[in-house]
């Protein structure tokens, strides 16, 4: 699949101007009200496009017109692993939510938007989503965090810290000069973080059946470590830095409260019941801060991926069903 590419110079907050690139997709008519999708953790733009995008689901090419376009990292857009030099590899210079949404920002200018009807996403997608809300308020009308939060918890960035660790523990990693891929360091990367992202009810229901596997040995094997065997480990890390530092209250004197309350877009805020890390108790507290919130919890085994758009066939219908009736409103 063709894609296409957005250069800027990007000042960073960091205080490094990158030569950057976003690389994006758009779909449907430009006339459309706009939506845009970021990708996020792991997930690049065609499996973005997979989850969320379809004729004859919610996001409808025909109704809307759709730009999913790749994070900072996340190995399309600029990246450790294919940025030019002087910023290549290990040279990459960090790269928060605040830089994401403020290349998306000009992006979206570049397209002919002002204004986005939607801004949605999934896990740091939907942070993203917050940070857009806050960052450009007058710039969307609503957003949708699938299984994500306003801020990362401590408990949220701990989680992140283990499997950045295993990463850099590895024998292949070699303290970060590695030349080749990181093979020891994603296959243990894969299998610690799939024990996080599923849920202590998705392997007691042994739910790897419903999907088509004859165990969850094969299940973790092909969907996790050989997945993540496709991943260069700086853009893993890369990615994990970004979500850890992701908390809209620092732009409102670091008051959680005041920065959700100040979010003017409506917000359908969809937590997975059975998420490990974005916890729907987190969710429920954003409602209540939130002027405009909507509160939909996705009952599954599926934990945080289910936000994705891998969970059970319910899972999907329950989450289009209730973005479509949002977008109804």
């Amino acid at each position: 699949m063709a894609y296409e590419k957005f250069e800027l110079e990007l000042p960073l907050k960091c205080g490094v101007t990158l030569p950057a690139f976003l690389t994006y997709k758009t779909l449907g008519d430009p006339k459309n009200p706009a939506v845009m999708i970021p990708t996020c953790y792991t997930g690049r733009i065609a499996a973005t496009m997979n989850a969320f995008i379809g004729d004859d689901d919610a996001v409808s090419p025909k109704k809307y017109f759709v730009i999913v376009v790749g994070l900072l990292g996340g190995s399309e857009s600029s990246s450790p692993s294919n940025q030019p030099a002087p910023f290549d590899g290990a040279n990459f210079p960090k790269t928060i939510y605040e830089d994401n949404i403020h290349a998306q920002f000009k992006l979206m200018k570049h397209l002919g938007v002002d204004k986005l009807f939607c801004y949605m996403g999934y896990s740091m997608g939907g942070q993203q989503a917050y940070h857009f809300a806050t960052l450009y308020p007058d710039h969307v009308q609503k957003i949708i965090p699938l299984a994500s939060s306003a801020q990362t918890s401590g408990f949220n960035w701990n989680f992140l810290e283990g499997v950045k660790s295993t990463l850099k523990a590895s024998s292949d990693f070699m303290a970060n000069t590695y030349t080749e891929p990181v093979i020891v360091g994603t296959t243990a990367f894969g299998r610690v973080y799939s024990n996080w992202a599923l849920s202590y009810e998705w392997f007691k229901t042994k739910a790897w059946e419903a999907a088509g596997y004859k165990s969850s040995e094969e299940y973790l094997l092909s969907d996790w470590e050989k997945r993540l065997n496709t991943w260069d480990a700086r853009d893993l890390l890369q990615m994990a830095v970004t979500w850890q530092e992701g908390d809209i209250a620092i732009y409102h004197d670091n008051d959680y409260a005041k920065a959700l309350g100040a979010i003017k877009a409506e917000a359908l805020v969809m937590p997975s019941r059975t998420d490990q890390y974005f916890r729907w108790e987190e969710s429920v507290e954003e409602v209540k801060y939130l002027k405009k919130g909507t509160l939909a919890i996705i009952e599954t085994v599926w934990g945080h991926i289910a936000g994705g758009g891998v969970g059970t066939a319910e899972d999907n219908v329950f989450i289009n069903k209730t973005i479509s009736e949002f977008f109804a409103k």
